[in-house]
């Protein structure tokens, strides 16, 4: 057991055992609730999966390569730290490809996501130059927006009314009165 932590922390594996030990570190802060992912992106091949899963790959791989090269091969220290980085990036590249299927890529938020959804009157009024709706996310997300109306509708504070359009040079949405009957008359 002593061969094993003086050549774990003999260099050129040390270096690598102290990011092995951050990693260690991370997963437990993470299965404690700490939320340490940043959303890095790496490149390389080893976009499409998080930095965290990424690097819990590379390091351990990484480190059982230089903790064998340096035990099987003396003198060569930079050589085996090097060819530890090679052989713990390869192997994470590998590991990768299968796991992006499991972190799809979600098209960006978009304020036309908001066409086509009902949304709630906030303003006094809603003419062709002012006015303000909420508006609910498919996500459950809710936004105050700029809304405009091209008639002389009723559109006032609490009524509901659909988008039906976006326009991208005023940066508001067309809306238009939902028509609401009372229960029994169609």
């Amino acid at each position: 057991m002593g061969e094993f932590f003086a050549a774990a922390l003999a260099f050129p594996t040390v270096l690598l055992t102290v990011l092995l030990v951050a990693v260690v570190v991370f997963w437990l802060l993470a299965a404690f609730g700490v939320d340490l992912d940043g959303g890095v992106e790496l490149a390389y091949g080893l976009g499409g999966v998080p930095g965290s899963v990424v690097f819990s790959l590379l390091v351990p791989i990484a480190w059982f390569a230089c903790l064998a090269g340096a035990t099987l091969v003396d003198g060569y220290d930079w050589a085996v730290l090097l060819g530890s980085l090679v052989v713990g990036f390869l192997t994470a590249r590998l590991a990768v490809i299968p796991l992006r299927r499991l972190y799809p890529v979600l098209p960006d938020a978009s304020r036309h996501d908001f066409v086509g959804r009902v949304c709630v009157i906030r303003t006094g009024t809603v003419t062709a130059t002012f006015g303000q709706a909420e508006v609910t996310a498919a996500d459950g997300s809710s936004a105050i927006v700029q809304v405009r109306q091209a008639g002389a509708d009723d559109l006032r504070a609490g009524t509901t009314a659909l988008i039906f359009d976006y326009d991208q040079d005023g940066e508001f949405f067309w809306v238009a009165p939902i028509p609401t009957y009372p229960l029994g008359e169609h």
